[in-house]
């Protein structure tokens, strides 16, 4: 099922602000530190979700967006250097369809008749490390990994152990980067594995074995001491080249063939030219060799054979116009699932999971797969007892396709109502599709990450309460909830008898608690992460109710609201759930905060644990009640919009500024915006501003404006 897109520009931008944060750390686990927690389809999904947002929301497109990035940047422990032609990515295809899309955009792109041949190449896409060789004078001088696209870790003297990679060049132009794929035969894998596990016996330690031949290859090439890399069975093949003073050839087919004759392995495989058809043919053909093959692929990537059209066509984002990875269907095996479990996640997200009977697929025993939730098990209608297919999507992340005894007399299951680490009740927000706990804070399963958000930069800001710090806290039984940070005092002496802590590091800690005693009342809201109140939804709420107590308040009216408002005869639960949000949103009567901020505030308090929480916090601490103190201004009344990126203030900071000057500060441009204050790189909103006829300022002109006012 495919989730809408919001409906809101605020909705919008908080969805790809959450999206670039996922995905960015999904890039890290994979690139960085080659520990992938999810499968190439689901990181897929991630991808063309903030593509169909952005779409959608164009003038949302952020700075960090995923749609700009390629892998993630370089770790700390290898020297850092910029690539002298970035790395790019490619864009996926999952069909025969989605392949001659992409040939008709190249066709639109370059203008070419109908009758006009586009001829590609096609090779395998092995699952392996990105590597950039440079040559200069036919010798090899420098190999970098992808890092980032623009900036690669430096593994020059791990290469030079890799026999696949020729040290010297004959026939080479003077200067040319060679790029391929850094690799681990299958077989190899198994045997290094095996290896390292008859060593750890020996030495009668816990084995650290490798996950996968990817994880191994990327895991061994960037080792600090080249003489571990020397030791492991890495294999080089090359599919492409970087930055060269010449090419020996004017199509891919061809410089392709000169790398062969350099001495660099290239996939049997490999063909080209051909049309359409012939390299959906040899998708079909690798794809039926691909269990056999000595290392692991995950598609066919195809590319543009001629290299002056590969020029004109250039790049876009993070992925050339002229190629494209077409992605192989997962492998699939048929099992029993004996039970279904729920795991609670950091945000409070259930999970169900599948217990499976050991099977084996793609060459790994599979015993757990994910049912994503409650939406997931009813479309499968999987029960435990039942015999299901499964697939490893991306071959990673196990999971189940379709249920072969839904039709067995056999009791349904039921999705839990309540969290099953900490009994709060479990909801599922209109419009989502995911199941929370609304325990927070008193949650196990959230604790680490909801204190960790309470005392971060934006919220309280405790200087010297990081996460490792929290961790140590929390399994010392110190802390479970914001209240006890305020009661850490109490423990100074035994803190300073553990390793690391001294005299002035803890009072620095104490110190900087005490200064929080008194904290802004909107910081202190915002670090409860109460859902879909963030930083200006708080301060919104508290410029109309002016303190916390007011908003307890409020949500004891807005939960006697939601009981007394059944749905009326003959109308359906979406009209009556709409109706619902309607009069929620204007109960808590503050403009820009909808229905969906009143029900999360209704929902926190609802639950007896969140009560206990808010009120032993405000026994520990006292914020003052909220003022919003306005100058008169030239904007004094008028609605502002702010774009690009602001130098001198962060965006928050420049809408408490605005409204400290009579102002509205909105999202979106409209005919109704009075103002437009421009950044770096503005994008679609100051175009609509110059065709409204709108005002548009400088940074500068604005903190001009904000200095005149009195």
């Amino acid at each position: 099922m495919t989730a809408e897109l919001p409906r809101t520009p605020e909705d919008a931008a908080a969805e790809l602000e959450r999206l670039a944060a996922e995905i960015a750390r999904h890039n890290r686990l994979y690139h960085g530190e080659d520990a992938p927690e999810i499968s190439d389809a689901q990181y897929d999904a991630l991808m063309r979700r903030n593509a169909a947002i952005e779409a959608a929301f164009a003038d949302l497109v952020r700075s960090d967006s995923p749609s700009r990035q390629v892998g993630a940047a370089p770790s700390s422990h290898l020297a850092k250097v910029t690539h002298a032609r970035q790395m790019f990515s490619l864009d996926n295809a999952f069909s025969a369809q989605d392949v001659a899309d992409f040939l008709g955009r190249v066709r639109r792109f370059l203008s070419l008749s109908d009758g006009e041949t586009v001829a590609l190449t096609a090779e395998p896409k092995i699952d392996g490390l990105s590597c950039s060789l440079r040559y200069e004078g036919g010798t090899l001088v420098q190999a970098l990994t992808r890092g980032d696209g623009r900036v690669g870790e430096d593994v020059t003297a791990n290469a030079r152990t890799i026999a696949d990679i020729p040290p010297t060049l004959t026939g080479a132009p003077d200067v040319f980067e060679v790029r391929g794929e850094v690799y681990m035969a299958k077989g190899d894998f198994a045997a290094l594995n095996a290896r390292l596990l008859a060593e750890a016996e020996t030495a009668g330690k816990e084995a650290r074995q490798f996950a996968n031949p990817r994880n191994a290859a990327a895991g061994s090439l960037r080792q600090k001491d080249a003489a571990v890399t020397a030791t492991r069975p890495l294999r080089f093949l090359a599919w492409g080249w970087g930055e060269t003073s010449a090419l020996p050839g004017d199509t891919q087919a061809a410089v392709i063939a000169a790398l062969r004759g350099m001495g660099f392995p290239v996939s049997d495989l490999f063909a080209g030219p051909l049309d359409l058809d012939a390299a959906l043919a040899q998708y079909r053909a690798i794809e039926g060799v691909r269990a056999d093959l000595p290392f692991d692929i995950d598609g066919v990537v195809y590319k543009i054979d001629r290299l002056d059209w590969q020029i004109r066509l250039g790049y876009v984002g993070r992925a050339p116009r002229w190629g494209i990875a077409h992605k192989f269907p997962a492998e699939r095996a048929q099992t029993t699932l004996q039970r279904i479990d729920i795991q609670v996640g950091r945000t409070g997200k259930l999970t169900p999971v599948a217990r499976l009977e050991p099977v084996t697929v793609g060459g790994v025993v599979v015993t757990n797969a994910t049912l994503h939730n409650a939406d997931e098990i009813s479309r499968l209608g999987v029960r435990p007892g039942d015999r299901v297919v499964l697939q490893r999507a991306g071959d990673v992340i196990p999971q189940i396709v379709e249920n072969l005894t839904r039709d067995e007399p056999r009791e349904a299951w039921t999705f839990p109502t309540h969290c099953p680490d900490c009994q709060s009740e479990a909801v599922r927000e209109e419009g989502e599709v995911d199941i929370r706990c609304t325990g927070g804070l008193i949650c196990p399963a959230q604790r680490l990450e909801r204190l960790r958000h309470f005392v971060s930069r934006g919220a309280l800001d405790i200087e010297g309460l990081g996460e490792k710090t929290l961790v140590e806290f929390l399994d010392l039984g110190w802390i479970a909830e914001p209240a006890d940070i305020f009661r850490l005092r109490a423990h100074r002496d035994e803190l300073l008898g553990r390793e690391g802590w001294k005299d002035k590091s803890v009072d620095n800690l104490l110190a900087a608690i005490e200064a929080k005693r008194s904290p802004d009342p909107v910081r202190l809201l915002f670090g409860l992460g109460i859902r879909h109140i963030g930083v200006v939804t708080a301060r919104d709420l508290l410029k109309r109710y002016a303190n916390l107590p007011a908003l307890q308040t409020l949500a004891d009216a807005l939960i006697a609201l939601r009981e007394n408002c059944p749905p009326v005869l003959g109308e359906t639960p979406q009209k009556h759930q709409a109706r619902l949000d309607k009069a929620v949103a204007e109960h808590v009567g503050v403009e820009n905060v909808g229905g969906a901020a009143g029900h999360a505030l209704a929902d926190f308090f609802h639950e007896p644990h969140n009560r206990m929480l808010w009120d032993d916090l405000l026994s520990e601490v006292s914020p003052p009640p909220f003022v919003v103190e306005t100058r008169a201004s030239e904007v004094s009344g008028k609605t502002l919009v702010f774009t690009g990126k602001l130098e001198t203030l962060s965006r928050d900071e420049a809408k408490a500024q605005a409204e400290s000057l009579g102002a509205r500060v909105a999202s979106s441009v409209s005919a109704k915006t009075d103002l437009v204050i421009v950044g770096a790189d503005a994008g679609s909103k100051r175009k609509k501003a110059d065709d409204l006829g709108i005002r548009v300022v400088t940074e500068a002109e604005w903190q001009a404006i904000a200095a005149a006012a009195t």
